[in-house]
């Protein structure tokens, strides 16, 4: 029992750092398809590809496709909540400074939903979690040697992007874990083909897009930022 336990953990440990991996890479992905297509279409195209291969694993899972009216009207409000987040994601990586904003938004990210989590609990903040979160900002800033940019460098227009999408990345979180007697998997799964749909209706127009530009570039980044 105690060697499958560890097992277990183990294995944990090593999909939460390929996730992290991936996470890392999708900035880079989203500045390489910058040159390609715009916000809404990168949305449309990393969704697209997102659902073709999240669907079989729902049925080798057998997590099948059920999820409750609850469940589905939070989707719902996730979805919206996602493709503004993208939104931001995209633009701050387009038109921002791409390495720091990229590692500001990843340390606000768990610090904002951290904090906002507790407030929404009502749970009360420790000095080790105050002491983790600060110590995980200053060796990520240490690493970008913030101390080297000046106070236009960080705060332009662009980089509020990054803030932004710090900020609704948490509220996405707080929606999610709202769902009840669903898979996360599932609701993962109907989120992405809402945002999916509003995307397409309200958004992209089609004849527009510029097909022609797709090439091997435009395929690996997209596919790794969906997959």
């Amino acid at each position: 029992r105690y060697f499958m336990t560890q097992t277990n953990k183990n294995l944990f440990y090593f999909l939460m750092i390929l996730a992290m991996a991936g996470w890392g890479a999708s900035w880079v992905n989203a500045k390489v398809l910058s040159a390609y297509v715009n916000e809404y279409e990168m949305i449309l195209f990393r969704n697209v590809f997102t659902l073709i291969t999240l669907a079989p694993v729902l049925l080798i899972t057998k997590k099948y496709f059920r999820i409750n009216l609850k469940s589905l009207l939070l989707a719902v409000f996730a979805a919206i909540v996602m493709i503004a987040y993208l939104k931001y994601y995209f633009l701050g990586t387009k038109f921002g400074t791409a390495s720091l904003g990229g590692a500001l938004v990843t340390t606000l990210i768990p610090i904002n939903t951290f904090l906002i989590m507790a407030l929404f609990y009502g749970k009360k903040i420790q000095r080790k979690d105050i002491f983790a979160l600060a110590l995980g900002a200053i060796g990520v800033l240490t690493i970008l040697n913030i101390w080297s940019f000046s106070y236009e460098d960080i705060f332009t227009k662009h980089n509020m992007y990054f803030l932004f999408a710090s900020l609704l990345w948490p509220i996405l979180t707080i929606i999610s874990s709202k769902t009840t007697h669903t898979s996360p998997i599932v609701f993962t799964f109907y989120m992405y083909v809402i945002a999916t749909v509003l995307v397409s209706v309200f958004f992209v127009d089609f004849q527009s897009i510029a097909y022609e530009k797709f090439d091997d570039t435009f395929w690996i980044n997209i596919l790794c930022l969906a997959v």
